[in-house]
């Protein structure tokens, strides 16, 4: 998307401010298994994992749903991942690329 963004030639699409997501509604659990389901395989110490649930606070967000049918409308912006599928490619290339030591 960003790419499409900085490439357009349609003049009512520069110099925009653009949500750039799926379009579709994502519980913080529902991130939290995608996450799981990616890693544990490759990292057995998550087995049996259960997040750490706390009060809700003003201002969290239970549930997140950006609206991109500005960047639709403007740009053709079709998204071509759902978030499981998104999440699975960027975790492969951060597993693979990206080392840290785990306690």
């Amino acid at each position: 998307m960003n790419i499409i963004a900085a490439t357009t030639n349609n003049e009512k699409a520069t110099n925009q401010v653009y949500n750039c997501a799926v379009g579709d509604r994502t519980s913080l659990n529902e991130l939290c298994e995608h996450l799981y389901s990616h890693l544990a395989e490759q990292f057995p110490h998550l087995n049996g994992y259960k997040p750490t649930y706390r009060d809700f606070r003003a201002g969290d967000v239970m549930h997140s749903l950006v609206d991109i049918s500005k960047a639709k409308n403007l740009l053709s912006y079709e998204p071509i991942h759902r978030i499981g599928e998104g999440l699975s490619e960027a975790l492969e290339w951060y597993v693979e690329n990206i080392s840290c030591e785990v306690n």
